[in-house]
């Protein structure tokens, strides 16, 4: 089985679980090593972590509060002492407050931004300075619900757009450096995550494909974007939704009816 990214140093943050973990898999499973990323659930980062090296290949893991720029600078300090190199980041941690845009207040804003937006950029300015030479690959984790208004979904949305700009601006100056920056978006996916959001019965339905996206669908785009073929891809954003965001299902059931 050809392994494409073999030789290849990989960081997911918040790879312990859901998302993030799967991505992790699909990297090592193409041949990449990993370093895994979490901050609260050591055991989801060692369980991820015992997957990853069943698959033949080389794990790290570091616990990290993303949301801190010291705890940051720690982790790349790690990455850079223990392997000198990285090819690929992927912002993927995130976090927020499920309320309505007029209860957000100044911690839940800070909070999720400073996880969602701000931690993509410093982690992004500390790997590119590890990729230099390496054609690397940065892939931002979005949502729809940055363009799209979902109920309490306000503030991480806004945070994912501010993500989504950060990938253009990323891709702009980091391209002479040979580093591609794109972002993954998806629609719900099937995660522990939705149910800290209101109305979740509303937000758990299939897709116009006619399933929910789970998170290999979002780990095998990102892994397309980390590999070679996608060298020409630079500052875009992949939406993973089954069609929900050019024929909303809502609208679709209704003219089935």
């Amino acid at each position: 089985m050809t392994k494409p990214l073999k030789g290849k140093l990989a960081l997911v943050t918040g790879s312990g679980r859901g998302i993030g973990k799967a991505i992790a898999l699909k990297l090592a499973s193409q041949g990449a090593d990993v370093v895994v990323n979490f901050f609260r659930n050591r055991d989801g980062a060692e369980k991820t972590a015992r997957e990853i090296e069943n698959l033949g290949v080389k794990v790290e893991i570091i616990r990290a509060n993303i949301g801190d720029p010291a705890k940051i600078d720690e982790m790349f300090d790690i990455i850079k002492n223990k392997f000198g190199y990285l090819d690929i980041l992927i912002n993927n941690a995130a976090s927020g407050v499920g309320r309505s845009v007029l209860d957000v207040d100044v911690k839940a804003w800070d909070w999720t931004m400073d996880i969602n937006a701000k931690a993509a950029l410093l982690c992004s300015q500390r790997a590119a300075l590890l990729m230099e030479g390496r054609n690397g690959k940065i892939v931002n984790i979005s949502s729809l619900g940055s363009s799209l208004t979902w109920p309490s979904y306000a503030i991480v949305g806004i945070s994912k757009a501010t993500l989504e700009a950060l990938t253009r601006y990323l891709a702009t100056e980091l391209s002479p450096r040979g580093i591609c920056v794109n972002t993954v978006s998806a629609s719900t996916v099937e995660t522990e995550a939705i149910k800290f959001y209101s109305r979740v019965k509303d937000m758990r339905h299939p897709t116009p494909a006619g399933r929910m996206v789970t998170p290999e669908d979002v780990a095998a785009a990102v892994a397309f974007l980390c590999s070679e073929d996608a060298f020409m891809i630079r500052g875009q954003k992949i939406i993973v939704d089954g069609g929900t965001s050019i024929a909303p299902f809502a609208a679709l059931k209704e003219k089935q009816g």
